[in-house]
């Protein structure tokens, strides 16, 4: 039955679901703004066709104009030439200046409203031009436009040419008709130019449509996709806070018993309620509440007090604070019955303290009307060091100062005067000279005629108090473990320095620095070993900061540092060298000596950005770069880099739908015996086909998944997987063969993981035994303790283990005597020297013969050539996978592969499908 206190209340229903109104709100504006920026595109584009009708009909009316002012003479034909090529000369003049980069924006805008442009398109052609000259369809247009330079300057020409000739009187028929024959041919060539310039006008503007579309839908997928996870983790929040409250009512200090407001019995109570009553639930429910007191129960709602019966006779005093609430339909007395006990001994121990006021901890003294002490109590003494001797006559104010050292200010006794009390930090001197923060209160005892008759002043040491407020302080914008700032802190810092260098033409270079391989540490050393090194990072960063410089550690190994006063950001190179010689020196932690080397990002303002997010962001996908690229080296940031970081992100994106749409597949690589060349076993391998990019490499999705905390379910789609294949197999009449995956260290490391293998295996009705998991060295280190349960569990279910790149890892041998691990795979970075490499040699036959003493089976991985097949034969390895005997296949080639009708060619290393 369930409990009315376990229900939330209204208001903390609506404190819930509040973030999910505000994330429906952000969906909404994320689709309007798009939008608008959609309509902001195409009135651009609007302005352009519109500008283009009106410089095509300037042209033509251009050559009309010139070609009857050749035959006739009339300046009124010349003057409507000169007004049109006006229209097409500041059409070519606008558009030069602002593809240029070098425009006055005013100037441009008043240019484009003289020749009749869409006066609400004139912002946005601007915008156009400027940023997008290079686009698709805008290029080809921009440069067909421009292809009508030379030929409209050449009318311009033979105006100047035919006004000067009729001006003397030298026009003849003849060379009136080489002018028009001369402007016609000029004409043609413009006309085919500005049909260009329209059609790719008109079909950048269909491409730009379907864009921004595309933009649009995809943003509004993404934010419906992040609403409806929050809305799954709010509801998820709201069952766990239920039964929360469930489990805080059974544990509850008090006892709560829940009554029948209508028939006055029992019917349910917390455990609480048992041990003290001393019985259990059947015998308590049903019966009346009003009998477990002495006296009865007054009813009403409101703290009552009693006492209550014991089941050993004994009693207890109490306090019984009730309520009515409703259950279901019934109404229902929720009782909270607290024991008072404590709260009596504490109420004639605290009349006892009153008259002991003179032994409290906090100093107090007594003094006259006029400041003079009267007496002190002994806490005074220990505190200050001045005894009730030497205080006498004194007035008390008179050891006491303001932060500032000036004394208390009339305004206290003023305070004082009016009726009130005052409280405040002051610094009190202690008989040693020495000086103190000390919490003072002072209040005023009055006489019958309300006038003061002494005063009473508590005081408290408070150093210890100062000291860790600033402590707190300090870790509240300071990173706990380096001592350096935190986020928030540096970015506070990096406002600051933005500001300063706005005012003084100055540079702000932003460095984001992380370190190379850091997890390896982790993996390998342990996490505490990993901090201690983050610590030594710290100091080494810090050593020879200047005045204006702040360093910081934003999260995990990364850091940033802030350079001030510099001229331009490319002086933060000579930091970032130093920083790299610096960063690369061994480090001596412990026990142990590391080596590490780092990516540093550098961004500045004004350049790379106006605010510190900004700047720190592309600081960061500057490191990126310079991680993916080379490592141990610095790159400075530029907008090409923020590209290759939306690009990650839209890969996060698809990451996330790839599972529900159905693009993972699987593909098998056969595991032989190299005695006979027979296929005993296959391994699982996971292929993502996406529908744009093609096939995506598992070394660029498969660490993306462990970012984003996927990659449990993508495992659990691949053992699913392959427990449904392994089934099919088996009602096909293949070979039951053993099947190797691939799994993470964090699925190993699930409460639940070894229960959901024994499931799906025994759903497809498929033995324990033919399923082997691969998990690397790295990853069991990882675990620790938890890997160690999850071996057994797996041994005891009939799963086996195998350790997959054994021997490129930071491990323990102790691992290996874990029940469950039955296979080392041998890395194929040993196995590609072979037998030419004397040192792959030594350290394969060294595996053989531990795996062989350890009776564990080794698979050779990556063989490729038949002489390291015959090395690996001599030396004792008898399963083996690679190229030289087939690739990651498809599922229909590896079925064919298994039928034992099917016969491999006449190689020398024949595959044999395995046996039944």
């Amino acid at each position: 039955m369930p409990l009315p206190a376990a229900v939330p209340s209204l208001h903390s229903l609506h404190r819930r679901l509040l973030p999910l109104a505000w994330g429906l709100a952000a969906v909404i504006g994320l689709i309007l703004a798009f939008t608008w920026g959609a309509l902001q595109v195409q009135v651009a584009l609007a302005g352009f066709l519109n500008g283009e009708s009106i410089w095509s009909k300037a042209q033509k009316q251009a050559v009309i104009d010139l070609g009857n002012y050749a035959a006739s003479g009339d300046p009124a034909d010349l003057a409507a030439f000169r007004k049109n090529y006006d229209i097409l000369r500041i059409d070519r003049w606008t558009r030069d200046r602002v593809t240029a980069g070098d425009y006055d924006r005013v100037a441009v805008a008043g240019a484009l409203a003289r020749v009749n442009t869409m006066q609400s398109a004139v912002p946005n052609v601007i915008f156009m031009l400027d940023h997008f000259a290079s686009a698709p369809y805008m290029k080809q247009a921009l440069a067909a436009w421009r292809a009508t330079d030379r030929p409209v300057d050449e009318l311009d020409i033979i105006a100047r040419t035919l006004e000067q000739a009729h001006a003397r009187g030298a026009m003849d028929r003849a060379r009136i008709a080489r002018a028009q024959a001369r402007i016609r041919a000029l004409n043609e060539d413009i006309e085919p130019q500005a049909k260009v310039f329209s059609q790719e006008v008109a079909h950048g503007a269909v491409w730009m449509g379907r864009v921004l579309y595309s933009t649009i839908f995809g943003a509004t997928c993404l934010a419906t996709l992040l609403w409806l996870w929050m809305a799954r983790r709010v509801l998820a929040g709201m069952r766990r806070t239920e039964e929360r409250y469930r489990l805080l009512f059974d544990r509850a200090a008090d006892a709560i018993v829940m009554v029948d407001e209508k028939g006055g019995h029992i019917l349910d109570a917390n455990r609480k309620a048992l041990e003290w009553i001393g019985c259990d639930m059947q015998e308590l429910v049903g019966t009346p509440f009003a009998g477990l007191f002495e006296h009865g129960l007054p009813r009403g709602e409101g703290i009552t007090q009693g006492v209550l019966r014991r089941g050993d006779g004994r009693s207890r005093p109490v306090e019984t604070q009730s309520s009515l609430v409703a259950w279901g339909a019934r109404q229902v007395r929720q009782a909270i019955v607290r024991d008072i006990s404590e709260r009596i001994s504490l109420e004639q121990e605290r009349r006892i303290a009153a008259e002991a006021l003179a032994s409290i901890a906090e100093g107090v003294i007594i003094a006259d009307a006029q400041r003079r002490v009267l007496s002190v109590n002994a806490a005074h003494v220990a505190i200050t060091g001045i005894s009730l001797q030497d205080m006498q006559g004194r007035r008390f104010d008179e050891t006491r100062r303001l932060a500032d050292g000036t004394s208390l200010p009339s305004s206290v006794w003023d305070t004082l005067a009016a009726g009130g009390n005052w409280l405040g930090e002051v610094h009190s001197q202690r008989a040693d000279g020495s000086v103190y923060p000390e919490l003072l209160s002072i209040s005023v005892i009055r006489d019958a005629e309300d006038r003061v008759q002494h005063y009473v002043a508590v005081f408290t040491n408070i150093s210890t108090t100062k000291a860790n407020q600033r402590r707190l302080e300090h870790l509240a914008t300071h990173d706990p473990l380096t001592g350096l700032a935190n986020r928030a802190e540096f970015e506070r810092q990096c406002a600051l320095a933005i500001a300063a260098a706005d005012r003084g033409h100055g540079a702000v270079p932003v460095l984001f620095i992380d370190l190379d391989a850091f997890k390896v540490v982790n993996d390998s050393y342990s996490h505490a070993v990993g901090d201690r090194l983050l610590v030594h990072v710290a100091e080494r960063i810090s050593r020879g900061l200047g005045e204006h410089d702040v360093a910081g550690r934003i999260g995990g190994d990364e850091f940033t540092l802030l350079v001030g006063r510099l001229a331009s950001r490319e002086q933060a190179s000579t930091l970032a060298q130093r920083l790299l010689a610096v960063l690369g020196e061994p480090m001596k932690v412990g026990d142990y000596e590391v080596a590490l080397s780092a990516s540093i990002g550098i961004a500045g303002y004004p350049l790379d950005g106006s605010d510190p997010v900004t700047l720190i962001a592309n600081a960061d996908a500057a490191m990126y770069a310079a991680k993916t690229q080379e490592r141990n080296t610095y790159r400075f940031y530029s907008p090409m880099m923020q590209a290759d970081a939306r690009k990650r992100l839209a890969l996060a994106a698809e990451l996330r739908q790839a599972l529900a749409r159905g693009e993972f597949r699987l593909v098998y690589q056969p595991s032989v015996d190299l005695r006979n060349g027979k296929v005993v076993a296959v391994e699982a391998l996971l292929r993502w086909r996406h529908p744009a990019r093609g096939e995506v490499s598992p070394a660029e999705f498969i660490p993306m998944a462990e970012r984003l905390g996927l990659i449990r379910h993508v495992d659990e789609w691949v053992l699913q997987a392959v427990a449904r294949q392994m089934r099919q197999w088996d009602e096909e009449g293949l070979p039951p063969v053993r099947v190797a995956v691939n799994i993470s260290a964090g699925s190993y490391g699930a409460p639940h993981f070894v229960e959901d293998v024994r499931r799906w295996l025994v759903a497809e009705q498929v033995a324990p035994q033919r399923l082997l998991l691969e998990i690397t060295e790295g990853a069991i280190l990882r675990l620790g303790d938890e890997m160690e349960r999850t071996m057994n569990a797996l041994h005891a279910l009939g799963v086996g283990v195998a350790i997959d790149d054994f021997g490129t890892g930071y491990s323990s041998m102790a691992y290996l005597k874990l029940p469950a691990i039955a296979f080392l795979k041998i890395d194929q970075s040993f196995v590609a020297g072979l037998p030419g490499s004397a040192h792959d040699a030594a350290i394969v036959e060294a595996m053989l013969a531990l795996s062989k003493r350890l009776g564990l089976c080794a698979i050779a991985e990556g063989i490729e050539t038949e002489a390291q097949h015959e090395f690996l034969l001599r030396a004792g390895c008898t399963e083996g996978q690679g190229y030289l005997y087939a690739r990651a296949l498809e599922v229909p080639e590896i079925e064919r592969m298994l039928r034992p009708n099917q016969r491999p060619g006449t190689a020398r290393l024949r595959l044999v499908p395995p046996a039944h």
